[in-house]
């Protein structure tokens, strides 16, 4: 390691990023209410030497663009991004990372309290850990070890808290709009720390079976919706089988299913005596990485159209199907992209192994980043997604050790230095 390698390294505060993310951790930033997580974000930033931007979202601008998506109603929310280096000749960085996080759930399944960020047996758990408020304190504290280390970086780099990444990306889009691109990123998304230079994309779904309503005494004279539900259910689990059969791309080798169809919310009928007159599931569609989305949907809706065509009753009520919320793109760069080499490189020289290139199976802020923003951009961060968005949630302290470093070695790399 250079010498202004390992003095980077050394200012590294391990101590000071696991009070943080503790801290971070307490704040409930879920269901839109992320405006007091930024504020201390933000805060955070001027203390660590970054220049910050703080601007409020203007949400109605926002939903004229084209890659707008939000599920969740919000009457404010902020974007942050703080910046270190000179801006002259060197490349651009981007580190992004979302404070939104899911809900909870019912905290009587959690073992460790989910607002806490209870540390213990070399993890810290709590809502957000790995998803991803350890990997934005790893991209945070990394801008923070360069300042410390008295590094003047070349180019920018740049360390983005975005908002609702969770529904749909609003606040990464916003922070290109307003401007900030450049010839690199990396999204802190918990990757296991391997480096992922492609994405599945995700569209959420709603579906709508109708029936016919009869008194349960009468069963024969009603239609069940739920009936009429197992055929069209049959048939996505088919066509979800048949589109995992056609992938032979070798970043998603080790999938069994790299594009999962999922139904999530399932809700029918109104009073049990009653044959059910409706069934509405909601849900998520895995999209192939370079997928046209038009595609996708058009496969999803023949799936259903050809299954109600063998039902009598369904087709003359086909089911109706609604495209809602989060509409997630697919997105991939090329493995010989500088930033990829950059980082696993870094990767390399911290750990003494080679990094692991894969692609991963969720949709994240990636692919505005590269389709929107022109943004080149990888997936790399503490955690693992098996462990997001359930009780005790964690993320590896030495994962964070092992992430922050990276990070830094990278920024310090890819935009450059002045010797001294």
């Amino acid at each position: 390691m250079k010498e202004i390698e390992q003095r980077v390294v050394d200012a590294i505060d391990m101590q000071g990023i696991l009070a943080y993310l503790r801290r971070l951790i307490a704040i409930r930033s879920f269901d839109g209410r992320e405006t007091a997580a930024q504020q201390s974000i933000a805060t955070e930033m001027e203390a660590a030497g970054l220049k910050v931007d703080v601007w409020d979202l203007d949400f109605n601008k926002l939903r004229q663009h084209p890659a707008f998506s939000m599920e969740v109603e919000r009457k404010h929310g902020l974007g942050v991004v703080g910046v270190i280096g000179e801006g002259v000749g060197g490349r651009s960085l981007i580190f992004n990372g979302h404070i939104d996080v899911v809900p909870p759930g019912d905290e009587n399944n959690w073992h460790y309290p989910p607002w806490e960020g209870m540390s213990t047996e070399g993890r810290v758990y709590g809502r957000g850990a790995a998803d991803m408020k350890g990997g934005l304190c790893c991209a945070l504290f990394a801008a923070r070890a360069l300042h410390t280390a008295g590094v003047h970086l070349k180019g920018n780099l740049m360390v983005e808290s975005v908002i609702g990444e969770e529904d749909g990306g609003v606040g990464t889009l916003a922070t290109i709009l307003r401007g900030y691109k450049a010839d690199g990123a990396i999204v802190v998304e918990p990757t296991e720390l391997h480096v992922a230079p492609a994405q599945a994309g995700a569209l959420n779904f709603r579906v709508t079976v109708n029936g016919q309503a009869a008194h349960g005494c009468m069963r024969g004279e009603g239609v069940s919706a739920i009936e009429k539900f197992i055929p069209i259910h049959a048939a996505l689990m088919h066509l979800e089988d048949e589109r995992n059969h056609q992938v032979h791309d070798p970043l998603y080798a080790h999938y069994r299913l790299p594009y999962p169809l999922s139904i999530g919310k399932l809700s029918a009928g109104n009073w049990p005596s009653s044959v059910p007159e409706k069934v509405v599931f909601e849900g998520r569609y895995g999209v192939f990485v370079k997928e046209d989305l038009s595609r996708a949907r058009h496969l999803f809706e023949e799936a259903i159209y050809q299954a109600a065509q063998g039902d009598p009753w369904l087709r003359g009520h086909p089911p109706i199907v609604e495209w809602w919320g989060g509409q997630f793109e697919s997105a991939r760069i090329s493995v010989d992209h500088p930033i990829v080499r950059t980082l696993t490189n870094a990767f390399s020289e911290i750990t003494g192994t080679k990094a692991r290139l894969e692609g991963v199976t969720y949709g994240s802020d990636m692919r505005l980043l590269v389709n929107e923003g022109k943004t080149p951009a990888v997936l790399f961060g503490p955690g693992d997604v098996r462990n997001c968005h359930r009780p005790d949630e964690y993320v590896a302290v030495e994962e964070l050790v092992t992430g922050v470093r990276t990070l830094a070695l990278t920024a310090l790399n890819f935009c450059g230095y002045e010797a001294g």
